[in-house]
């Protein structure tokens, strides 16, 4: 009887703000074996690269892979990338890390074919594949965890655009000359519903007295988590910011569904930590009637389905793009 991975499999890293994910993965995308730890940024890329090399061995040995039959690594990663050099350049959530030759280093590593993609872009293709976007055409993917960072598949395929810079919906102006983003730009979606934005707001705004302080251990400590909790109990505060929130995020897609008509918004992390009553239905509310009326009733949001399973087909789905040639073959890679 034929082991699973006999016929080959694949590597997905996906490299975050706060987490590292490992997944193999069968040409089907089934997840043959996972595993995930803190990201714990040395202010080295090379050592932390190797970290990232000793993790997918690891992986491999523990789910008695055979690593000849690897056929393909993916790596998703935050921040900008350069496709065809291999290279991840200037990621803002990745201390130490300037321009980074991701995937020659890798390849060396595990000896493998590898590619690099965009965390956010990798997420777009998961939920596209494996969630919430099976079966569309046009989506738009949008992630607020640490920053914002976006996905677009349009006519079928995954958008980039030049300098991979397409679906940095995070990055849309919403007050012009406003709030300062980690990126150097001033005003943009990310400065005022971006996790770690948001986070410095609540902190500077939430009354000692509100709920949300005190769920929090203090208003110094309050994270989106606290604050969507205790909206959700009713609290006035709360409810406000949820408000705030998605009238922010509004906006933004207002200005993308203009530009793309997707047929879908797929939101993920704290939109889907919020749910339905909190944050889809209102949202919901505040778009519609902004849309022209051939629009309103085809443009639908709805939430990611993958949730903390999008770490594990984020990477694998960069290495399925790679080997279908989706992906240019970075120009450092051997062979």
């Amino acid at each position: 009887m034929r082991r699973s991975g006999d016929e080959g499999f694949v590597l997905g890293i996906d490299l975050g703000g706060t987490k590292v994910a490992v997944s193999a993965a069968d040409p089907a995308g089934r997840i043959l074996a996972h595993r995930r730890r803190p990201t714990a940024p040395t202010g080295s890329p090379e050592r932390d690269l190797a970290a990232l090399a000793d993790d997918a061995r690891a992986l491999v040995a523990e789910a008695g892979l055979d690593r000849g039959q690897l056929r393909a690594v993916g790596v998703s990663v935050p921040g900008p990338v350069d496709l065809e050099g291999g290279r991840v350049v200037d990621p803002p959530n990745l201390p130490g890390w300037g321009e980074v030759a991701v995937v020659a280093a890798l390849e060396d590593a595990l000896g493998a074919p590898t590619w690099i993609d965009n965390d956010a872009n990798a997420a777009a293709l998961a939920e596209w594949r494996f969630g919430a976007g099976r079966g569309r055409t046009h989506l738009v993917y949008m992630t607020m965890s640490t920053g914002i960072g976006g996905g677009l598949i349009l006519g079928g395929r995954l958008h980039r655009g030049v300098a991979c810079s397409a679906g940095e919906v995070g990055h849309i102006p919403v007050e012009w000359d406003g709030a300062p983003c980690a990126c150097g730009q001033r005003g943009c979606l990310e400065a005022y519903i971006g996790g770690a934005a948001w986070t410095r707001h609540l902190r500077r705004v939430t009354p000692a007295e509100s709920l949300a302080a005190q769920l929090a251990g203090g208003a110094e400590r309050v994270r989106p988590e606290e604050l969507v909790e205790a909206a959700r109990r009713g609290d006035p505060f709360a409810l406000r910011e949820m408000q705030r929130f998605v009238d922010y995020l509004a906006r933004g897609i207002v200005i993308l569904s203009f530009v793309l008509a997707p047929e879908l918004f797929v939101l993920g992390t704290i939109a889907v930590a919020a749910g339905e009553e909190l944050c889809f239905a209102p949202l919901r509310e505040r778009v519609r009637p902004r849309l022209w009326r051939v629009l309103r009733d085809r443009v639908e949001i709805r939430p990611a389905a993958l949730g903390a399973r999008t770490a594990e087909f984020a990477g694998v789905c960069v290495a399925y793009e790679g080997l279908a040639g989706s992906l240019p073959r970075p120009a450092a890679a051997r062979g």
